[in-house]
């Protein structure tokens, strides 16, 4: 059985931290590695709870913030009315053609059927998504750059 040499490891663990990757792994003649970067999930969640809690004393910050997270259901329901647009494959979520363009479409802009609203990276290949509805983007759900799941949504849009 034949170990990683350090050498690759670190080269891995290099490429994968300047990369959208955020887990990797390889087996290789019964050997395992598995090199994974922190989610970015908490941080969204920790801003999102942040204004919420900022004029509470600070004794009370755990109590305010559990609160936050006991209330997702009333916010679903002002979302119910909003269409999501969805990823349609696993992949790379890139909101501009390139890293010097400017976003595809941004909160506030009118859509239609036929607007690109984002590209996915899959397997090196750029797919164009567009949107499928008539509306208004009303909010991106996901960062520049972030690993994207197969069905995952991507906007909410405001349909006209």
């Amino acid at each position: 059985m034949e170990m990683f040499k350090l050498s690759e490891i670190k080269e891995l663990i290099k490429l994968v931290d300047e990369s959208s990757v955020q887990e990797l792994e390889i087996e290789n003649e019964g050997s395992r590695l598995s090199i994974r970067k922190p989610g970015k999930t908490e941080i969204v969640q920790a801003a999102a709870i942040q204004p919420q809690v900022i004029a509470a004393p600070q004794q009370q910050v755990q109590p305010a913030a559990t609160a936050v997270v006991n209330e997702p259901a009333p916010q679903a329901d002002t979302t119910s009315h909003l269409h999501k647009i969805v990823s349609p494959m696993v992949g790379t979520f890139y909101r501009a053609s390139s890293p010097e363009a400017g976003p595809f479409v941004s909160v506030g802009d009118k859509v239609v059927e036929k607007t690109t609203v984002c590209i996915i990276e899959a397997m090196k290949l750029m797919n164009e998504l567009d949107a499928d509805i008539k509306g208004q983007i009303v909010e991106v759900l996901v960062e520049n750059g972030q690993l994207v799941e197969y069905g995952q949504p991507l906007f909410l849009v405001k349909p006209e």
